[in-house]
């Protein structure tokens, strides 16, 4: 048992629960005094649950895997590309 530690926090109840619940967010001490406008502190705990999906989502995880695979093979073939050309090996159409 914790005595003697008084925290605000906030809690935020998701429309859609597919994900998740609810959020808790702990308020900071150095938040503005003596209460900061609701409006912004739920805009920016929306934000950071946004976040959150996003960087987790699949669509996320198979960015972080394929995409810098696909830029170094499309770097590669871009780069064999221009030195085929330069090599003059075949005749340009223009």
């Amino acid at each position: 048992m914790v005595k003697g530690v008084t925290r605000r926090v906030v809690v935020v109840r998701a429309p859609d629960q597919k994900y998740f619940e609810q959020a808790i967010f702990l308020l900071r001490e150095e938040a503005e005094s003596p209460d900061p406008p609701e409006e912004q502190v739920l805009k920016q705990a929306q934000a950071v649950a946004d976040a959150y999906l996003l960087r987790t989502s699949p669509w996320a995880r198979w960015r972080r895997a394929w995409v810098p695979a696909l830029a170094a093979l499309a770097g590669g073939a871009g780069a064999s590309l221009l030195w085929w050309v330069g090599s003059g090996s075949f005749p340009l159409p223009f």
